[in-house]
């Protein structure tokens, strides 16, 4: 009978994932830049999850939409007046912690709700570009040797769509459509998918000549399944870098939309409208422009920071520095 050392490996399917993502994890943390940008994006999922929690229902904590109209223009950490509020006008916290707008709403209030409105533009715009890459993409990669004529259509489709100033065809149809988060998140993903698809065609066109996709085809496994089971595994590195930019972008367009006046239509508050009513107190009341503009510009970094950290460790090139 044999025994097992201690020092044996036995053998475990999940062996080499676990020992892959622990690799992964150890050059991730190698990258301070990269770590300083998942910091900071768990802080943001928090908060925007906090911001979901507190903002809404039918008696809120901290309601965005209350309107103090003799509280107006408060600067940060400043109390209200008591004697003017109604007990349910009081701030939850006894202070304005970001001060207040135009009609006395409660900024930091308005910043939670608008950290959710973010992140869900993000994510959602985001996955559905990714779906529509990946699918595009795969068929392109993979057929296009057999197909050209299908390889050439996608792709020329593609270049038609890349040359549209994506912010401006955006904002053409959301101006053509009724104000809805919904439209604002499938407009930016279905104007966005170009970029995923030419980076897992590039993949299919490496990945389709490899010995495991002949040995798939000499069993006779059918297309669909090489691409979805086989190939779409093992061409998710540069969609994941890809995706994670993507939110950054996503989340910067809602921005610049609702600035602009076409995001997310009231009462929900955006940081991208948040911005653009306190453009006209910008002398007055500062804070109006800068908490908003700070949150933003710290959001879309960390994102920007994680991609980049995202690339160099899933390139093998760009590996070696680690």
């Amino acid at each position: 009978m044999k025994t097992i050392g201690k020092d044996s490996r036995v053998d475990d399917p999940m062996a080499d994932r676990r020992s892959g993502i622990e690799e992964f994890w150890r050059l991730l943390k190698q990258n301070r830049l990269a770590m300083i940008g998942l910091a900071i994006f768990g802080l943001f999922f928090c908060i925007a999850l906090l911001g979901l929690v507190l903002t809404t229902g039918k008696n809120p904590a901290f309601d965005p939409a209350m309107v103090r109209l003799q509280e107006k223009l408060r600067p940060p950490l400043s109390r209200p007046n008591l004697e003017t509020l109604r007990s349910e006008e009081v701030p939850r916290l006894g202070v304005y912690l970001f001060g207040t707008d135009d009609l006395g709403r409660d900024v930091f209030a308005r910043m939670l709700q608008g950290a959710w409105v973010s992140l869900t533009v993000g994510f959602v715009a985001v996955g559905i570009s990714v779906i529509i890459g990946i699918f595009m993409g795969g068929i392109s990669g993979y057929f296009g040797q057999n197909h050209t004529s299908m390889d050439t259509l996608i792709m020329r489709f593609v270049d038609i769509m890349l040359c549209f100033p994506s912010f401006f065809l955006i904002l053409t149809v959301v101006a053509l459509l009724p104000a809805s988060m919904y439209n604002i998140m499938i407009v930016i993903g279905l104007t966005s998918w170009m970029g995923t698809t030419r980076f897992v065609r590039a993949e299919f066109l490496s990945l389709r000549e490899q010995d495991f996709v002949t040995a798939a085809r000499a069993l006779g496994v059918n297309h669909w399944r090489i691409i979805f089971r086989h190939m779409i595994p093992n061409a998710m590195a540069p969609v994941l870098v890809s995706a994670t930019i993507g939110i950054a972008t996503a989340i910067l367009t809602e921005a610049g939309l609702s600035f602009l006046g076409f995001g997310v239509p009231p009462p929900h508050a955006t940081w991208g409208s948040i911005l653009s009513d306190g453009k006209r107190f910008i002398f007055d009341a500062p804070w109006l422009t800068f908490l908003p503009g700070f949150a933003i510009l710290i959001v879309v970094l960390s994102f920007n920071l994680f991609g980049e950290g995202l690339r160099d460790i899933l390139n093998p090139k760009l590996r070696e520095r680690y």
